[in-house]
């Protein structure tokens, strides 16, 4: 149910952008990112950094094309928020004793410290490659095509293609870290 709710806003962009078109959808993501930070606020009296990172990059990048109606900003935002993930990601590795994915999971996970740099530096990575993906599907790929196809094939990657390849990553991932994990019973 979490992760339906982590994708609430990008399920909502792409109704509004079939509907309505990019605009709209814009619009739809930046309310509805404003809304799902209320919402964890609300209920639990804390926010996700990943939602207050998303939610700053939609609030600027999508009020840039709101106002200057250029879609080339919001077409902008998943790179930006990969990179910025990227960034945190990689540099945990030389802030602090622990990497992100370390403290994130290893409350839930425990295994070698050299799996955790592995397992953290390999997601630093796959930030980094889906930021330059979405810049190169949303600038580069099928220039010949008219700008609405171009836009609407973007649309369709950033929904199913990165989506795809982020559960498509954590997928392999787990099953490459799968050994390396202890349980209570086994470190017994």
């Amino acid at each position: 149910m979490k992760m339906l709710f982590d994708f609430f806003p990008l399920i909502l962009f792409f109704g509004a952008y079939k509907f309505y078109g990019i605009y709209a959808a814009t619009a739809v993501a930046i309310a509805a990112s404003v809304g799902q930070v209320l919402w964890v606020w609300v209920r639990t009296r804390k926010t996700e950094t990943t939602h207050l990172v998303t939610l700053f990059v939609i609030v600027i990048f999508g009020g840039m094309t709101l106002v200057f109606r250029d879609d080339t900003f919001i077409k902008w935002k998943p790179s930006i928020v990969n990179w910025i993930f990227a960034v945190i990601v990689i540099g945990s590795h030389f802030i602090g004793n622990k990497t992100v994915i370390e403290r994130l999971l290893g409350t839930k996970l425990s295994m070698p410290g050299a799996i955790w740099t592995k397992v953290n530096f390999s997601w630093g990575i796959f930030f980094l490659i889906s930021g330059l993906l979405n810049m190169y599907v949303a600038f580069y790929y099928r220039p010949e095509l008219p700008e609405a196809v171009r836009t609407d094939f973007w649309v369709n990657f950033k929904v199913f293609g990165l989506l795809g390849l982020t559960l498509a990553f954590s997928v392999i991932q787990m099953m490459l870290i799968a050994k390396h994990i202890t349980t209570k019973d086994s470190e017994d």
